[in-house]
């Protein structure tokens, strides 16, 4: 069985990822790249980044930054003044860059894991139906979840916003799979770099801010390990 290897919100850093992939010497034939979303905006090289990816044949969810970065490309949403993917519009590559952006799929599930950008709501029965057919250009409340929930009640309602925290009724949405995950699988995510690394045994948050200065993690189930690397410097501003 080939490593899975899952890296956390990438956001345009190509050095980085680069010499994660060098730490955790990666082999196309050997291994299967996961990255859980937010593979461009705010960091330096977003068209570099797809490259690579597209390169390595890599996997990976959608995650709220890669759907902004679509949607803008097809003029269904204006730029924003932080994105840093004018370069990557410019490229003569984009179109086959951004095509095979939009074919990464919503979640990902595996016999023992699932792979998903932001969380999965509570109230979903089965969150591969929920999100499977889902098109990344037309907004929904299912992929919103999918690519921006943090917190949650039981019964899926967000807040209107989750900083400063929520009233205590929501709750972080992992909180109502922390022992079991999901159907007795792990549940691997990014997108809370404010929460930083977690690594319970049934979930795993990838997100450690690269793009903000911190560092770039990915996570091995095979080998039930992290690896990371420092970020160059930082890309973003805190909390952007």
């Amino acid at each position: 069985m080939k490593r899975r290897i899952f890296v956390g919100d990438i956001q345009g850093c190509r050095e980085e990822l680069e010499r994660l992939l060098e730490r955790v010497r990666y082999d196309t034939a050997a291994d299967d790249l996961q990255p859980v979303g937010d593979l461009v905006n705010r960091g330096p090289d977003s068209l570099g980044t797809l490259r690579v990816l597209k390169q390595v044949n890599a996997g990976g969810v959608l995650g709220n930054h890669d759907l902004h970065a679509l949607r803008v490309a097809r003029g269904l949403r204006n730029p924003g003044r932080r994105d840093t993917l004018s370069k990557l519009f410019a490229s003569e590559d984009a179109p086959l860059l951004l095509e095979w952006l939009a074919r990464r799929p919503f979640v990902r599930v595996w016999p023992d894991g699932v792979c998903v950008h932001a969380g999965l709501n509570p109230a979903w029965r089965d969150p591969v139906a929920t999100l499977s057919e889902l098109d990344p250009y037309t907004p929904c409340v299912e992929s919103d979840f999918a690519t921006r929930a943090r917190y949650c009640t039981v019964n899926g309602e967000t807040p209107e916003t989750d900083w400063p925290v929520p009233p205590s009724r929501f709750k972080p949405w992992w909180r109502f799979f922390k022992e079991d995950g999901w159907q007795g699988r792990w549940i691997v995510f990014g997108h809370w770099a404010r929460q930083g690394l977690l690594d319970r045994p049934m979930l795993k948050g990838l997100d450690t801010g690269c793009v903000w200065g911190k560092c770039l993690t990915a996570w091995i189930p095979e080998e039930d390990r992290f690896v990371q690397v420092p970020a160059v410097r930082p890309y973003a501003e805190h909390g952007s």
